[in-house]
């Protein structure tokens, strides 16, 4: 097992291939001139299969050594059994995949770095930056800093803030506000980078976690006198922190006094007011809101009226949002995609095909072409209401103008259609599976069979059979070289139900 992963470790990909020449230079013109196409197509297909041989060699190797550094007590005496070709890419890699190990991780860098006499890896910023983060994120905060320091000083490699946002936002959800103050007033002294608005976010994000309102609007109003202009995640970090202690007043008068200073949100306030109060869990003042807002005539930002519909949704309200919706349509709100993803389902599932369909009409008539998810909840509605004639016309049509039908659809399909005893039915859409390369679940075979036996189609039943066996005695990949049996299967499910 041992000679196996030396050999694996080996690979690298700076030489896991060997260069490609060019064709069009003139040592080669002679011999692919004489080469047939048989013998080229070989060559070329050849030299893939061994790309993605030595990929997936790497990829494996990267994953046996990532067990060795989160399992092994003595990773560095077992890493130096093992003829490593070390990389950036390998470091940096194995870095990510051990991200729940934080000293593991400090450990394995430091054995990479030591090698430097056997081979030429010298680390970049993004293995150090790796390793901040997974220190932060496994709360090694003593070994963090020593990274942090050993990367300042190395003057070659280029600080990025994103570290140190990452580092503040860390500590602000462990609730060590003093820190993460620290971490931010070092920026100019020690990391010599600059107070981005990125950076006033995160310390933002840090006071607002620990309730410190008072000290999170002083650090707004610090970003404006030191001429950094707030952003949208400015606005909503404190916003939302004020609707979910429930001080909504204050966030109001937050942005009234934003807007009074000449920073205006890049969203309306009331939009920002209303996703406070969705993520705070306050679903019945975001409703009441957004009603009052729809009364005087005043339309909410699409994103923020998609997610309070996802929200009223999810708390069982469908009723009262179909009703909200019109309202909003008739003011002059455009929907989007989004919005008919979860209208749809929603009409469908109360029975009210008619808004249903006219919804999936206007998505259309938008220049949106139906895929499998927004169609397939009108096709499960028919066929739960018995309408399995209307349901069946409707997937014909669906399968010229929308997307091709996947797996989950079929399978739905499959399983009303035995609900409804419509037996012949299935077996049709079963071998359609098969001729778009879809491999039916086991289930939906035993479904069908039986009930073609209960209904007194044996051979019917025998054919269906045949083609299980024959769809799990092949890969997936060789069901377009079945196209014949499964032709003769259809065409006798076609007989048989005529």
């Amino acid at each position: 097992m041992l000679a196996t992963a030396k050999s694996i470790l080996r690979l690298s990909p700076l030489h896991s291939l060997p260069p490609f020449s060019s064709p069009s230079s003139p040592p080669l013109l002679a011999p692919f001139s004489l080469l047939s196409l048989k013998t080229l197509f070989s060559l070329l297909s050849t030299t893939t299969a061994a790309a993605a041989t030595a990929k997936d060699d790497y990829f494996a190797a990267v994953h046996h050594i990532s067990n060795i550094v989160r399992r092994d007590i003595y990773l560095e005496r077992t890493l130096n059994k093992l003829n490593i070709s070390i990389t950036n890419d390998l470091v940096y890699r194995v870095l990510r995949s051990c991200s729940r190990d934080g000293i593991q991780s400090f450990r394995f860098f430091n054995w990479a770095k030591s090698q430097n006499l056997s081979s030429s890896y010298s680390p970049t910023a993004i293995e150090y930056e790796e390793l901040v983060k997974t220190l932060a994120k496994t709360r090694h905060w003593e070994t963090m800093w020593k990274v942090l320091h050993q990367l300042v000083k190395e003057s070659s490699l280029s600080f990025s803030t994103e570290v140190i946002e990452f580092v503040i936002r860390e500590y602000g959800r462990n609730r060590l506000v003093d820190e993460a103050v620290r971490v931010f007033n070092s920026c100019g002294k020690v990391f010599k980078c600059e107070q981005t608005v990125g950076v006033y976010n995160s310390l933002l994000f840090a006071l607002c976690e620990v309730k410190n309102f008072q000290g999170a609007y002083a650090l707004v109003r610090r970003m404006i006198r030191k001429g950094v202009k707030p952003d949208k995640e400015t606005y909503s970090l404190l916003v939302n922190a004020w609707c979910k202690a429930g001080k909504r007043r204050e966030a109001q008068q937050f942005l009234v006094e934003m807007s009074r200073r000449g920073f205006n949100p890049p969203v309306r306030g009331r939009d920002l007011l209303i996703e406070g109060l969705l993520n705070a869990g306050y679903i019945e003042s975001a409703k009441g809101m957004v009603s009052k807002m729809a009364k005087e005539g005043f339309l909410p930002d699409i994103r923020t009226f998609n997610s309070l519909l996802e929200a009223i949704c999810k708390s069982g309200e469908v009723e009262f949002c179909i009703d909200l919706y019109n309202d909003v349509c008739r003011l002059g709100l455009c929907p989007d995609i989004e919005t008919y993803k979860i209208m749809i389902p929603i009409a469908a599932k109360l029975g009210k095909m008619d808004e249903a369909f006219r919804l999936l009409h206007c998505s259309v008539e938008e220049g949106h072409r139906p895929f499998p998810s927004l169609y397939a909840p009108i096709l499960k509605a028919l066929c739960r209401a018995g309408r399995f004639d209307d349901a069946f016309s409707f997937f014909s049509d669906m399968k010229v103008r929308g997307h091709p039908p996947n797996r989950p659809v079929y399978t739905t399909l499959i399983r009303m259609c035995a609900r409804g005893g419509r037996f012949v039915e299935a077996a049709n859409y079963l071998v359609e599976m098969t001729e778009m390369n879809l491999l039916p679940l086991s289930r939906s075979f035993d479904m069908v069979t039986d009930g073609l036996k209960n209904c007194g189609k044996h051979d019917l039943a025998r054919r269906i059979e045949q083609l299980e066996s024959d769809s799990s005695d092949m890969p997936l990949k060789m069901y377009g070289r079945r196209s014949g049996f499964a032709a003769n299967v259809a065409s006798d499910v076609i007989v048989m139900s005529l």
